[in-house]
C-alpha cells in the first residue's frame, strides 16, 4: 500500500515530455545536424570563432526545437492568425521605419533588439494558409484559393520591396506548397509554369540583347538583373559580379570523386570561395568530401523530407497535414536552391544550406520549423497509444 504514495523518481516525472518523439525524424535532424559541424569545423576552423557560434546556433534551435515539439497542434493552430497579423504588421514597420542595411531596409529596431520580421512570415505564412483552408476544409471554391492568394502576395510584396529576394522566394514556396497540397488544380498550376519556361528560354537566347549595359528590366532590381545576367553568362566578369559562381563551381569540380580530405581544401583555406562558412559552404563541402560526401549529404536531405512527408499523410487534420507538408518541402527547397545557387544552376540569392550554413536567424527559423513537424508527428503517434 505504501508503494501507491511513493513520489516518482525524476526520470519518471520527465518520461511523459519525451513519450511520442518521432525516433526516425529525430535521427534524420541529428545526423544532419552532425554533418554541419562537421563541415563547419573543417571550413570556419581558421575563420574566427565561426564554428563555436555555429555550435551555439545549432543547440538553441534544437532546444526551441524540443520547446515547440511540445506545442500541440490545436495550440499551433490558434497561434496562426495573430502571427500572420503580427508579422504584417512588422514589415509594414519596416516600410516605415526600417533600418537601411547595405542598400536594403530589412530590419526594425524594436528598442531592446533589432529583428529582421521577414524570417517571423517563413513560419507564420504556412501556418496562416493552413489555417484558412482547414476551416475551408469540404466546402472549398475557387474564391478560396484567391483569398489564400492574397493573402500569400501581401507580405511577399513587402518583402520583395526591401529588397529581399532570397527570402521572399523562400516565404513564396513555403505558401505555394500549402496552396498546392490544398488542392489546386493542374489546370491554374501549369499555364503559369509554360509561361515561366518560355520566358526563361526567351531569356537565354535575347541574353545578349537583355544584359547589355543601361538596359531597364524594370520588375527586378538592378542587382537582382545582374544577378540572372551573371548566371547566364558568369565569364563576362570574372573578377567581379561573376567570381562568386566561377569559384564556386572550380572547388566543386577540384573534389573529384572522394574529395581532398578533411580540412585539405585548397579553394576553401585560400578563401578563393566567397563566403565559404555561409551561403557558399557547400562548394567547400564538395571540395573537401567530393562526389561521394555531397551523395552522402544528399541522401541526408533526402531521408529527412521522405520522413516528414510520410508525417504530413499521416497527421490526423487538414491543418496538420499541410503544415507539416509546407514545412518539410521548406527544407527541400533551401537545399536545392544552395545546391542550385553555387554549383550555377541558378541565381545567387542568399540562401543558406540547412544546418550546414552559418547564421543564428535561419538556425532558429529551421528548429522552430522542425519543431512543428516532431510536434505533429507526436501529436500523431499519442492518439494511437
Amino acid at each position: 500500500m505504501a508503494a501507491v504514495f511513493d513520489k516518482p523518481t525524476l526520470l519518471q516525472r520527465i518520461a511523459p515530455i519525451f513519450q511520442g518523439f518521432d525516433g526516425w525524424l529525430l535521427f534524420a535532424i541529428l545526423l544532419m545536424a552532425g554533418a554541419g559541424l562537421i563541415t563547419m569545423y573543417s571550413v570556419g576552423f581558421d575563420h574566427g570563432t565561426r564554428f563555436s557560434a555555429h555550435g551555439r546556433n545549432m543547440a538553441l534551435a534544437l532546444g526551441l526545437m524540443f520547446i515547440v515539439s511540445q506545442v500541440p497542434p490545436q495550440r499551433l493552430m490558434s497561434l496562426a492568425l495573430p502571427l500572420y497579423t503580427v508579422g504584417v504588421l512588422l514589415l509594414l514597420g519596416v516600410e516605415v521605419f526600417g533600418i537601411m542595411r547595405k542598400g536594403s531596409q530589412r530590419w526594425l529596431d524594436i528598442g531592446v533588439t533589432v529583428i529582421q520580421p521577414s524570417e517571423l512570415m517563413k513560419i507564420a505564412m504556412p501556418l496562416m494558409l493552413a489555417w484558412w483552408f482547414h476551416r475551408r476544409e469540404g466546402q472549398l471554391k475557387s474564391l478560396d484559393f484567391v483569398v489564400a492568394g492574397v493573402l500569400l502576395a501581401m507580405p511577399v510584396a513587402l518583402i520583395l520591396k526591401q529588397p529581399d529576394l532570397g527570402t521572399s522566394l523562400l516565404v513564396l514556396s513555403s505558401g505555394l506548397c500549402v496552396i498546392f497540397f490544398a488542392g489546386l488544380s493542374w489546370k491554374l498550376i501549369l499555364p503559369p509554369v509554360v509561361l515561366g519556361a518560355i520566358g526563361v528560354v526567351a531569356l537565354i537566347i535575347m541574353e545578349p540583347q537583355m544584359c547589355a549595359p543601361g538596359v531597364d528590366w524594370q520588375i527586378l532590381h538592378e542587382y537582382q538583373r545582374q544577378r540572372v545576367c551573371t548566371l547566364l553568362d558568369p565569364s563576362k566578369d570574372p573578377l567581379g559580379k561573376g567570381f562568386h559562381i566561377i569559384q564556386g563551381m572550380i572547388a566543386i569540380g577540384s573534389g573529384g570523386l572522394w574529395g581532398k580530405g578533411f580540412m585539405q581544401g585548397t579553394q576553401t583555406h585560400l578563401e578563393f570561395i566567397p563566403e565559404r562558412t555561409t551561403d557558399f559552404i557547400y562548394a567547400a563541402f564538395s571540395e573537401e568530401f567530393g562526389l561521394m560526401g555531397v551523395l552522402g549529404l544528399m541522401a541526408g536531405f533526402i531521408f529527412l523530407i521522405v520522413r516528414g512527408l510520410l508525417i504530413a499523410v499521416e497527421a490526423p487534420t487538414q491543418f496538420s497535414r499541410l503544415v507539416a507538408a509546407a514545412v518539410t518541402l521548406n527544407v527541400f527547397v533551401y537545399a536545392f536552391v544552395n545546391m542550385g545557387m553555387v554549383s550555377g544552376i541558378l541565381p545567387v540569392v542568399g540562401v543558406p544550406l540547412p544546418f550546414v550554413s552559418y547564421g543564428g536567424t535561419a538556425m532558429v527559423t529551421l528548429g522552430v520549423g522542425l519543431g512543428i513537424l516532431m510536434s505533429i508527428a507526436k501529436s500523431k503517434r499519442l492518439m494511437q497509444s
